[in-house]
């Protein structure tokens, strides 16, 4: 048991601290690609098209070369899945151009608690008091350090309620595809990757244009521009997988809390390399928030334990069922037996 929980243990640190790493780096690459006084490369909606595009193509020589597996998700489910990534990507630029930046960071801290609800009312999933408390302890320290002027409009609000519910719709949606149809991260990135690529880049730069006022076509493209879309591409990849990898194996709610350390990581190298200001509010914040991350850990932790003791009843009656279904010749592929396989060891 413990060697097999080594490994595992190893698997978890390694695609959070890869999600972690790859996430503020494209944020710290795309701040200079994006900002006045890098390359004003204004066109974000298409620039994640690229991304997308990078990722679909690492998928396709992924493919062809054996390292992965393509198995079957119908198309509808795929399709559908875009439109709702697509709509959180849109709706989360325009609602950072309608609203102020301190309503930006409150939809953003509102995402936690409408994955619970969203989870419970979609999964039937309850989360411990502890898990609770904890996740109440993130969002008043990132909010304290992250929240400033708060200004709301009709249209930023509409745009932040569509971003909102859209982004926790699809951060739920990867976990429960992976376990429908027993997919592993990469493959169904590999899948949802070239619809989302293609729509991006078809429509991004219509909606670029919405936000910035200029066509991608009239912005003069310099070898500078070029090196930094290429890293923020590389650097998309990793993200892109780390975060299937980290829903996969999390939940969307622990992935929401990873998502407000590299808040705090972010602030803390805009500081070290970009000389932003770093007030004795913004490190309160930053310092509740970590300890916030400390008790989610633990809190999980324990829901764990507590989880495993019931575990093992779940388990024979899982196996009961399937060996009855065996018997009644209804499953019969490979992939079950493997399943019933590891269900008895």
């Amino acid at each position: 048991m413990e060697a097999e929980k080594k490994p595992s243990a190893v698997s978890d640190v390694g695609a959070w601290a890869m999600n972690v790493i790859s996430s503020v780096g494209i944020i710290m690459a795309n701040k200079q690609l994006m900002s006045a006084n890098g390359y004003a490369f204004r066109f974000a909606t298409t620039l994640t098209g690229f991304h997308f595009a990078v990722t679909a193509l690492v998928g396709l020589v992924s493919n062809a070369t054996g390292y992965s597996a393509s198995k079957h998700v119908p198309l509808w489910e795929l399709l559908w899945f875009s439109i709702v990534a697509n709509m959180s990507i849109t709706g989360m630029n325009l609602s950072l151009m309608l609203n102020s930046v301190g309503f930006y960071q409150i939809s953003k801290l509102s995402m936690i608690p409408v994955v619970c609800v969203m989870e419970w009312i979609l999964h039937n999933k309850h989360y411990s008091r502890e898990v609770k408390m904890s996740v109440v302890v993130v969002v008043i320290g990132v909010g304290v350090c992250t929240v400033t002027d708060v200004k709301v409009n009709a249209k930023g609000f509409l745009c932040a309620c569509v971003a909102i519910l859209s982004t926790s719709l699809q951060q739920i949606s990867i976990g429960s595809l992976q376990k429908k149809y027993s997919i592993g991260s990469f493959e169904l990135l590999s899948k949802t990757a070239p619809i989302q690529a293609l729509s991006l880049l078809v429509l991004g730069p219509f909606v670029d244009y919405y936000l910035s006022g200029n066509f991608l076509s009239n912005y003069k493209i310099s070898s500078g521009v070029i090196l930094f879309i290429l890293l923020s591409c590389s650097l998309a990849v990793f993200c892109n997988v780390s975060q299937y990898l980290c829903i996969g194996r999390f939940s969307a709610v622990s992935f929401q809390v990873l998502g407000h350390m590299k808040t705090v990581c972010v602030l803390t190298l805009g500081w070290l390399l970009f000389d932003s200001e770093l007030t004795f509010k913004n490190i309160m914040g930053m310092l509740i928030a970590v300890i916030g991350m400390v008790i989610y850990s633990w809190a999980v932790e324990v829901e764990k334990q507590s989880n495993t003791k019931i575990t093992p009843h779940t388990k024979n009656s899982l196996t009961e069922e399937e060996i009855r279904l065996l018997k009644e010749g209804v499953e019969n592929t490979p992939v079950k037996d493997i399943e019933i396989g590891e269900s008895k060891g």
